[in-house]
């Protein structure tokens, strides 16, 4: 309890310094001086370069179904297919960049030289959206050319670059942010989890500009157009970021995440069959106050997966050859809690896919639905993937609420400085996310209806019911995101190894890419079983025969089995404990 005292007084006098008391240096490696670098003085140049490279991002995401079925001649199901892997793979690689940061570069580096990789292949999808000898020609009637090798080899040459580049920058912007806070200073922490909510706003500003006036000018103006401007925008977020360079704080890669892992799994199956000290201070630790590991603190033994312990032990043999430098043999109490930190997330962190598979709908079979939707007013002619519009709006407008009168009146009721915990904002998004699935079926429901009622079933007609029934799935969405998404950004970062912050927000960006895969897997079987003995199945390229309907309330099931998981998981979750 003294020791837990003295280091409590420790931070705060820290806290109190002219540098940060989080090991951060500045960009010429000296200590972080607290009145000149990070805090929100840093945080534009972050915000302007996320806002920039989402707005790139969506300008291709959001109408990118309908370039695939309209430019590129693809069906129904495998342009969704198609949007949903590539969207897995832009969500998957960030693992790529969140080692490379935690080890090798540091997050700055990191990002520099993704963002260069994207604008690449910015470039090449806008040359093969421009040039004809790039894209086939245009339908004929009901014949339309499907393009050919090369031409599917260029464009998605292009894609899969922009799916690379965005993967070394995700996991990277929103840590590289928040390290720009000092997690010994008070006044400095309680920023930090405001500094999540307005980066999360920054995307959907960027989304915003991308959902209404890029989608139009691509279904209007011509897809170079539409595709050249978020590269344009895509260049302003790489000087957006480099401006900042002197303000920022940087934390001090640590090594490889991943082989401190396996050291330790080596380690204890090393000594699976010794038995551990009662004593848990008996277990291998620096005697000092720094750790082992670069840019990170020590922490905590916990009493849990105790056999993962056996990795600190000291045997007689280590302590005669002097074992202590063969990581292989013996591992640091801290770095035996690190795997430790990370196996007792994974069941949190498996509950976001289902949330994942949902989030896409937005960009696929919602996009779809508006497709076969009057979308009409008056001589003006809404695209349908701009609806998302409403889901922008959602979050715009949710943000400033909740940051400014919901977490104030929640702190009252919980008395947790954030106003509500990460694992109680996710739940409530969660449960929120169910209620989109179930208002998106029910619009399907009265659409499918009206289709029946006006003989349209046999015909692949707009059935003329108008899209804006679809607001309410959209601002659900919205609502939803705004729990879930930033609670899982702020869960993450806050529960995470001080080492291995790039890589728990690549995990938390997996579950995105493993919800993109899910649902196109949930899509391959529901097509596969519901098309047996030629029927149209629920999803044909003529909506009106099938029951898109049932697929909604599907996902809805999923979500609500999903949710019921998640509160066993939350409630058995045990926090890291930083000594």
């Amino acid at each position: 309890m003294n020791s837990q005292v003295e280091e409590t007084l420790l931070l705060e006098k820290r806290s109190r310094g002219p540098y940060t008391g989080d090991g951060s240096v500045d960009i010429n490696g000296d200590p972080a001086l607290k009145h000149k670098t990070g805090n929100w003085r840093a945080c534009p140049f972050i915000l302007g370069n996320e806002c920039s490279e989402r707005l790139a991002y969506y300008g291709i995401a959001t109408n990118l179904v309908t370039y695939l079925t309209n430019k590129l001649h693809e069906g129904n199901a495998s342009a969704a297919r198609n949007v949903t892997t590539w969207q897995g793979t832009c969500y998957l690689a960030p693992l790529i960049g969140a080692v490379l940061a935690d080890a090798y570069w540091g997050r700055y580096r990191t990002i520099a030289v993704f963002s260069t990789i994207y604008f690449i292949g910015m470039c090449t999808l806008t040359l093969s959206a421009s040039i004809p000898a790039l894209k086939p020609p245009s339908c004929v009637g009901s014949f339309c050319p499907v393009a050919t090798p090369a031409q599917y080899a260029i464009f998605f040459f292009g894609l899969y670059l922009i799916a690379l580049g965005t993967g070394g920058i995700k996991p990277c912007v929103s840590s590289f942010g928040a390290d720009q806070f000092d997690d010994t200073d008070r006044r400095e922490r309680v920023k930090k989890g405001s500094f999540f909510n307005w980066f999360y706003f920054s995307i959907n500003i960027g989304a915003l500009i991308s959902s209404s006036l890029l989608v139009w000018v691509q279904d209007n103006l011509g897809w170079g157009l539409g595709f050249g401007i978020p590269t344009v925008f895509m260049g302003l977020a790489i000087i957006s970021f480099l401006s900042g360079t002197s303000l920022y704080r940087f934390q001090k890669p640590g090594g490889s995440p991943l082989t401190r892992i396996c050291q330790v799994v080596v380690a204890s199956l090393r000594k699976w069959n010794l038995e551990l000290p009662r004593d848990s201070s008996l277990l291998y630790e620096l005697p000092n106050k720094t750790s082992a590991i670069e840019g990170s603190r020590k922490l905590e033994h916990s009493d849990e997966l105790k056999f993962l312990d056996k990795a600190a032990l000291v045997t007689d043999l280590e302590s005669k050859n002097d074992g202590f430098s063969d990581p292989w043999r013996l591992c640091s109490v801290t770095q035996v809690e690190e795997l430790k930190i990370l196996i007792r997330m994974f069941p949190i962190w498996a509950t976001g896919i289902v949330f994942s598979a949902v989030y896409a709908q937005m960009s696929t079979m919602f996009v779809e639905q508006g497709m076969v939707m009057d979308t009409t007013i008056g001589s003006f002619t809404i695209p349908p993937a701009s609806l998302s519009t409403f889901d922008v709006f959602s979050v715009i407008v949710w943000v400033p609420i909740y940051d400014r009168f919901l977490v104030p009146v929640a702190r009252k009721f919980t008395g947790i400085e954030s106003g509500f915990s990460e694992l109680q904002r996710m739940g409530i998004g969660l449960f929120i996310s169910i209620l989109s699935m179930i208002a998106a079926a029910l619009v399907e429901t009265k659409r499918l209806q009206v289709a029946k009622d006006l003989g349209l079933v046999n015909h692949g007609e707009v059935v003329p019911i108008s899209i804006f029934w679809q607001i309410p799935q959209y601002v659900l969405v919205g609502a939803s995101e705004i729990f879930t998404f930033i609670g899982q950004l702020e869960f993450f970062y806050d529960q995470s190894p001080d080492a291995m912050r790039s890589l728990c927000s690549a995990l938390a960006l997996l579950t995105t890419a493993l919800g993109n895969y899910l649902s196109s897997f949930i899509l391959t079987i529901v097509t596969t079983i519901t098309t047996k003995g030629g029927k149209p199945g629920w999803i044909p390229d003529n909506l009106n025969e099938g029951h898109l309907d049932h697929f909604f309330l599907l996902i809805a099931g999923l979500s609500l089995l999903n949710l019921l998981v998640y509160i066993f998981c939350a409630k058995n979750y045990k926090c890291k404990k930083a000594s």
